[in-house]
């Protein structure tokens, strides 16, 4: 696994090793020792599936609040898409950045996000799934979001949305005072 450490602090893409041969191929998606080795001791308590119907389909900004703040692994098993990860730690460098990866089935990346650090996707194909690893269990009432056209994050979509929950569509953007979680 080769680990890269992208522009915002403890946001990692992580490449597959990937091994082929006549009967198709294997990697590995999870390493305790390849993760400790940069420091990331992480327990994983929920692990969680998604499935997109069509390109152009928006899931996020979603976050969890202290104290259920959570590392979040995503991989793309089928489809494509472009990820995000939005800085949203209080007193962070980096507060209200983001980065964008493509994680899709053909190049098996994954995206690490660390507590603080919201997530967004879009489509790029229709068909899309991930599956998600969580380092905390969902609760429901520490959950927030911010809507996707937030002037602080500037996220640039590649696609017009085709789908978006009523949740998402609906988040607020950032009021002129939030400072981070």
């Amino acid at each position: 696994m080769k680990f890269t450490e992208l522009s915002i602090a403890g946001v990692y893409l992580i490449e597959v090793n990937k091994i082929e041969d006549a009967r198709g191929y294997f990697f590995r998606t999870f390493d305790d020792e390849e993760f400790s080795k940069h420091g990331l001791n992480i327990y994983w308590k929920q692990a969680n599936h998604s499935f997109s119907l069509k390109r152009g389909t928006f899931r996020g900004v979603h976050f969890q609040k202290k104290p259920f703040q959570e590392y979040k692994l995503i991989r793309c098993t089928s489809g494509a898409i472009l990820d995000f990860g939005v800085d949203l730690r209080k007193g962070s460098k980096t507060l209200f950045q983001h980065i964008e990866v493509e994680l899709n089935e053909t190049n098996h990346s994954m995206l690490l996000l660390p507590p603080g650090v919201g997530h967004a996707f879009q489509t790029l194909e229709d068909n899309t799934t991930l599956v998600y690893m969580h380092s905390e269990l969902y609760q429901p009432n520490f959950e927030g979001g911010f809507k996707y056209d937030d002037n602080k994050i500037k996220l640039s979509l590649p696609l017009p949305i085709t789908e978006i929950s009523e949740r998402d569509k609906n988040y607020l953007t950032m009021s002129d005072d939030f400072e981070g979680l």
